[in-house]
């Protein structure tokens, strides 16, 4: 080599060592604000979460509007006053028939003695507070969902965050196996270079990790309404919850969401059953008592009267027809969604069942490929020590290492999801 390409050759070599020993800083993502246990944060979002409130001024509005459906059906009291001036008043033989001037006050007490409709009506608005209470059950579950999915993702993420922990830590002893080796001569400097690659690349995988597992947090403290990101403080155990019995619709019905479309579908068809009350009559009794300032001559100053009074519906062009064709229809659609929602869930628990023993087998062959890893990075860094192995041995074990450590937190993290997922199913959650 001439002297130019030599001085060319070193100064190439300067850059990239400057290059490649030039680490980034290592910047950590914000500390948690807390840490909570898996029990503890399900509760504190069904708690504290806006969707719960947003359900609890759901059940509020039923009870409004189941109070205004009782309302009609009780005693109604109203009063009424008044002042009539006529033009002039009405006089024979010097005497006062008709004041010029009169205050007339009336009270009308109004009691339904025989109200079908509205008596149907009522019923139907206390269904109607139940389904609200169901729908709002129902809703702390999805919450409780949410919350525990990001919970699992904090672990599962954390996990992936060791592994590749545990293979910076093999590239780190590498590479600097790799320097003194270069620096005593028995070594190259590709050798050094290639293992310090490893260890960048490792370490820029560890930074994108650890920012997964701070997206977690951050939507745990959000469900949460934390002030913060929020950590996992322990890992959940499923297992003694798990249901082996036959899937059963009364097995089943321990879930929120079958109770509520239970509940929808009974209610609609209770309201189809009353159509028909629209057809029958309506009776009220009105009671009214009266009084008249000045006393007129041919009206005395204190009067009352009562009333019974019936209301029959004749003809009205097909709008009962029509109202009992939408109530069908509701009918319809909440069957279906109920129908559907059993097919699902009973699916849903089989496939659960089958989920927990796959994963299962599939975390242990996971852990067993981890294993068997392990001891070919053991053995290369051995056999490369000796001079028996190349450096591209080591990175290559060095990387399938790394891979099998992350698949063994992904198979974790499927095991826990496919047991609680049969939680879920069965109904036994939260």
């Amino acid at each position: 080599m001439s002297n130019g390409g030599a001085f060319l050759h070193s100064c190439i070599c300067a850059f990239l060592g400057v290059a490649l020993c030039a680490a980034p800083a290592a910047a950590q993502p914000p500390v948690p604000s807390e840490r909570v246990t898996f029990r503890d944060a399900v509760s504190r979002a069904m708690e504290r979460n806006p969707s719960a409130a947003v359900a609890a001024a759901g059940i509020l509005r039923a009870q409004a509007l189941l109070g205004q459906a009782r309302s009609v059906t009780r005693p109604q009291i109203n009063g009424n006053v008044t002042s009539t001036t006529l033009n002039s008043g009405v006089t024979f033989e010097d005497t006062t028939v008709t004041p010029r001037s009169a205050v007339t006050g009336v009270l009308d007490l109004r009691m339904p003695l025989y109200a079908p409709a509205l008596w149907a009506r009522r019923a139907e608005a206390e269904e109607a507070v139940g389904v609200a209470n169901l729908s709002a059950v129902e809703t702390r579950r999805q919450i409780a969902l949410a919350t525990a999915d990001a919970y699992l993702m904090i672990i599962a993420r954390k996990r992936v965050v060791e592994g590749n922990v545990r293979s910076r830590d093999t590239s780190r002893a590498h590479f600097e196996l790799a320097s003194e080796l270069e620096e005593a001569g028995r070594g190259s400097r590709l050798n050094r270079v290639r293992a310090q690659q490893q260890l960048s690349a490792t370490e820029g995988v560890i930074e994108a990790t650890q920012f997964a597992v701070y997206r977690a947090q951050e939507a745990l403290g959000v469900l949460l309404v934390a002030s913060g990101p929020v950590d996992a403080a322990e890992e959940p155990d499923f297992a003694p919850r798990l249901d082996t019995s036959a899937i059963e619709l009364p097995t089943l019905m321990a879930r929120s969401d079958l109770q509520l479309f239970a509940a929808e579908q009974q209610a609609a068809e209770n309201v189809l059953k009353n159509a028909s009350k629209s057809y029958l009559p309506f009776f009220q009794g009105i009671f009214q008592p009266q009084t008249t300032y000045p006393s007129q001559f041919f009206t005395p100053q204190n009067t009352w009267r009562l009333l019974l009074q019936l209301d029959v519906p004749i003809f009205d062009s097909g709008g009962r027809a029509s109202d009992k064709q939408l109530r069908q229809a509701s009918v319809d659609v909440a069957k279906a969604t109920f129908d559907s929602a059993v097919t699902t869930a009973t699916s849903e628990v089989r496939m659960a069942r089958e989920a927990v023993a796959s994963a299962e087998r599939e975390l242990a062959s996971a852990r067993a490929s981890a294993a068997q890893a392990q001891e070919v990075v053991t053995i290369v860094n051995v056999s490369f020590r000796a001079g028996a192995a190349t450096n591209i041995e080591v990175i290559d074990a060095d990387r399938t290492a790394r891979d099998a450590d992350t698949g063994v937190a992904i198979a974790e993290d499927a095991l826990r999801r496919a047991k609680f997922d049969l939680l879920n199913a069965l109904g036994q959650f939260p």
